[in-house]
């Protein structure tokens, strides 16, 4: 259920049909029971249908050009570092004030990353532009065409939703009678619920894929992905100490708190292109 694809609703129905008693079918198929499982069967076949539209938009592995074992392994150890030195530095000068700031500073992140990488990716982009060589631009092209018309479309599904929801408010409120404005028909209603139910669906899968790949960016160039990461974690650098002020500690902690989360990641992505640079003959200048 977590990597490959989700079986069909046939499928399964067809395998709950031969480990399910007699008795309980007829408990299934009692009316009583309908309000509880047709909206799990719908959401079930929403949930799939936006599964598999997401992961076909945005490949799960579609993030690395090149698969280097010794990269992956480094940077879960400094993501996995970084991560026990913050709750250590929470642990030894933070205030219950703090943990509440980290959560919400947690969720502005995930709120900014997919409108933050939209503005970072192009700009990036221009700048490998600028490096390439002329015939290396003419193959450039056509995956930015392809980056560009998977960040519509996601960018489209994410603009629909409050679209939908600003509706179905409209269709649900009561119309006063004197005003000659009938009720709007529940199926009105339930035509607008439904694509909602499924954006919804789609952009929860498909936000994850979505930043990994940098919106599939990683087929323009091998050191995008990289560069990509370079860029967005001192943006995220400033934002955070914009919104959320310098981290709890002496100055000299507040300083490395700051600066090492960043200048840490920078050091991996410079090995990184390092060593696509010499082991797997990528170049970032013509």
């Amino acid at each position: 259920m977590r990597a490959g694809e989700w079986p069909s609703l046939r499928q399964l129905l067809r395998q709950g049909r031969s480990n399910t008693s007699g008795c309980l079918w007829l408990l299934l198929l009692a009316p009583c029971t309908w309000f509880a499982s047709v909206p799990l069967v719908v959401g079930y076949s929403f949930a799939r249908s936006a599964r598999n539209r997401a992961h076909r938009l945005f490949p799960r592995h579609g993030h690395r050009a090149v698969n280097d074992r010794h990269v992956t392994r480094v940077q879960k150890v400094r993501a996995w570092t970084a991560a026990a030195m913050s709750l250590l530095l929470l642990g030894v000068y933070g205030k219950p004030e703090d943990v509440a700031e980290v959560q919400e500073q947690y969720m502005m992140r995930l709120a900014v990353t997919p409108p933050l990488l939209l503005l970072s990716a192009p700009v990036v982009i221009a700048v490998l532009f600028r490096w390439a060589s002329g015939e290396r631009r003419s193959a450039m092209r056509a995956s930015v065409r392809a980056a560009l018309r998977s960040a519509g479309v996601y960018v489209g599904a994410v603009t629909a939703l409050p679209l939908l929801g600003g509706a179905i408010i409209l269709l649900g409120r009561n119309r006063s009678p004197s005003a000659g404005v009938s009720e709007p028909a529940p199926w009105l209603i339930l035509a607008a619920a439904l694509p909602l139910v499924w954006l919804l669906f789609f952009i929860g899968f498909s936000t994850g894929p979505a930043i990994r790949t940098g919106f599939n960016t990683a087929g323009v160039h091998a050191a995008l992905p990289a560069l990509l990461t370079g860029t967005l974690v001192w943006e995220f650098a400033v934002i955070s100490l914009v919104a959320g002020g310098l981290p709890p500690g002496p100055p000299v902690i507040q300083a490395l708190a700051v600066v090492g989360g960043p200048a840490s990641v920078t050091a991996v992505v410079w090995w990184e292109i390092r060593r696509l640079r010499t082991r797997f003959g990528v170049t970032l200048r013509a």
